[in-house]
């Protein structure tokens, strides 16, 4: 591939906007809603950031694109993608995404390079999966890449956030998408430890979090999240048409939510 077509593009606010407001729609056929625990912890300062997630589902790019325009609206935001698959989706490269090589050296470089780009641009964050591959949320050990650790070391200051993903059914028809914001990292200078223990460092403080966010979904109760994104509740289809006209005509409040009728 040519050097233009690894070039860095800056991501188009005006497309991003278009295609958040589709993935409310989508996601939101789709899913109950997206609830986040522990908002709070992300950090208030400025970047840059490293925001490093787990794997456990194809729907994770697009619960990103919606949790960064939650978390830092105004930031440019950037994420790796498999250059081959990334051809065939150009469109992606106007949203954030950049193309690796995976799994050579030429990729390894290509990574490191856009990273030091990325953190050259002022209010720039990058999104990371360090697993690299589809896992469980509940796999353990943790196991990264080496990607993330050695930008890591390399870095005079930085700030990393782990996130962890969970999908799972509650009272509804739908699934939920429950994510939780871990404990920042703050790096002063990368160099002041190994790549070895920054991988350490790294990996345990995600488990810690999907740990965290495992408990919390065994609750059972959005009252522990905040809802990001609000999807479909109820049985949707003939029935639930029906459950609506009853109560119009008997003067009742109709109640979509399943949960509801438990909470009553």
């Amino acid at each position: 591939m040519n050097q233009k077509s690894h070039a860095l593009l800056r991501p188009s606010h005006r497309l991003l906007s278009f295609f958040s407001h589709y993935l409310h729609w989508y996601i939101g056929r789709h899913f109950g809603a997206i609830r986040l625990a522990n908002g709070g912890r992300f950090p208030t300062a400025r970047g840059p950031f490293i925001m490093y997630c787990n794997h456990p589902s194809w729907w994770d790019p697009l619960a990103a694109v919606v949790l960064s325009r939650h978390l830092l609206p105004a930031a440019d935001h950037y994420g790796p993608m498999d250059a081959v698959a990334l051809k065939h989706y150009g469109f992606l490269r106007r949203l954030g995404f950049f193309p690796i090589e995976t799994g050579t050296r030429r990729g390894a470089a290509q990574f490191l390079r856009a990273a030091e780009e990325i953190f050259s641009r002022r209010d720039s964050v990058l999104w990371l999966t360090p697993e690299g591959r589809f896992t469980d949320m509940r796999t353990r050990p943790v196991v990264f890449r080496p990607g993330l650790a050695a930008l890591v070391a390399k870095l005079g200051n930085c700030t990393l956030v782990p996130v962890a993903l969970e999908y799972t059914f509650w009272d509804e028809r739908l699934p939920e998408i429950l994510i939780c914001c871990g404990q920042p990292i703050k790096v002063s200078d990368g160099r002041e430890h190994s790549t070895g223990e920054w991988n350490d460092r790294v990996s345990a403080a995600l488990a810690e979090t999907q740990d965290e966010l495992a408990a919390l979904a065994k609750l059972r109760d959005p009252a522990y999240f905040e809802t990001i994104l609000a999807g479909r509740v109820g049985m949707g289809g003939v029935y639930e048409a029906w459950k609506r006209m009853v109560a119009l005509l008997t003067g009742r409040q109709y109640q979509a939510s399943h949960g509801s009728i438990h909470r009553s």
